[in-house]
């Protein structure tokens, strides 16, 4: 399947659900994150998700691929696209604001487009993409407040582990790029990052958080966990798989831009929370970044332009 450099509706429909799944993971963290210690959240997270994938995989009758080749590249991608940034935020998050750390996450699409620019043949970063990017990373610190670059700098080590993670995903989408070319559907690839992502993490929380000690959770931890595993996880990797095989690395890091609108969003309509200017103002900034993005303004300006008689 050819990469589109300009998404198509189905595209984007796809982008805000998939934004609406990962918005979600930060109301069932704030949950489960109150009793459970990360990588044993995480763990559960990804181990969940991979025996819900990996069950639907059996009922639509699809395989596991059985070559190496696959398998290096998914193991790649759960280290990636999972261990690491999953660790390197929670880490990060613990000295951090959550909403710098927001803002530091939504700088993602850019390292994206910077690491495919090099990398891949038909990623290249152009001004238009560049421009779109900033003012939607400005949207974002508008919609969370200014007052989150007061602590900037403040944090060095913890700044720098989310910056890393956004770093490591932009080099997870140029390898899962590989996927679709080694024949490898969305549904698989996506079982399969979990089931690689799922080896490493275990072993972590084994040792680190020794889970045997901890407390039994309540039915609401239970019930957050659940969530992160079928929805924000299983659900969100294979619509993930899915438009990175459509519209590209860079495409679909914008999901990262979308994300704090989903969650202040979902925290409106759940939580009962109230949308104030400074949120208006920020998803419409976003929502100019897209647009300037996807390069249909520029071809709209263009073509708006007089055109000068001889």
């Amino acid at each position: 399947m050819a990469i589109r450099q300009t998404m198509t509706r189905g595209d984007w429909a796809l982008l805000a659900t998939l934004s609406a799944l990962w918005g979600g993971s930060f109301f069932f963290n704030s949950v489960a994150g109150r009793a459970l210690p990360p990588f044993t959240l995480v763990s559960l997270r990804v181990g969940l998700g991979a025996l819900i994938l990996l069950s639907l995989l059996r009922l639509t009758k699809q395989a596991l691929p059985g070559h190496w080749r696959v398998w290096r590249v998914l193991f790649g991608m759960g280290l990636i696209n999972n261990v690491m940034p999953f660790s390197l935020i929670v880490w990060g998050q613990q000295q951090v604001p959550s909403g710098l750390a927001a803002v530091l996450n939504a700088t993602t699409p850019f390292w994206t487009a910077l690491v495919v620019h090099f990398l891949t043949r038909d990623e290249k970063l152009t001004a238009a993409k560049l421009a779109g990017i900033a003012i939607g990373v400005v949207g974002v610190a508008v919609l969370i407040g200014p007052s989150v670059f007061l602590d900037l700098g403040s944090h060095g080590l913890g700044e720098f582990a989310i910056l890393l993670a956004t770093l490591s995903y932009g080099f997870s989408g140029a390898l899962g790029r590989h996927l679709p070319r080694l024949g490898v559907a969305p549904m698989t690839a996506a079982t399969g990052q979990m089931i690689a992502a799922t080896t490493m993490m275990v072993p972590l929380a084994l040792v680190f958080d020794r889970p045997w000690n901890l407390p039994m959770p309540g039915w609401p931890v239970w019930g957050a966990i659940l969530g992160l595993a079928a929805l924000s996880t299983a659900l969100g990797y294979w619509i993930f798989f899915r438009l990175l095989a459509r519209a590209g690395a860079t495409n679909t890091s914008l999901v990262t831009l979308l994300v704090p609108v989903s969650a202040i969003l979902l925290g409106t309509l759940v939580l009962g929370e109230t949308l104030a200017p400074k949120h208006f103002a920020g998803m419409a900034l976003i929502g100019v970044g897209l647009l300037a993005f996807d390069g249909r303004v520029w071809r709209w300006v263009r073509g708006r332009r007089p055109v000068e008689v001889a």
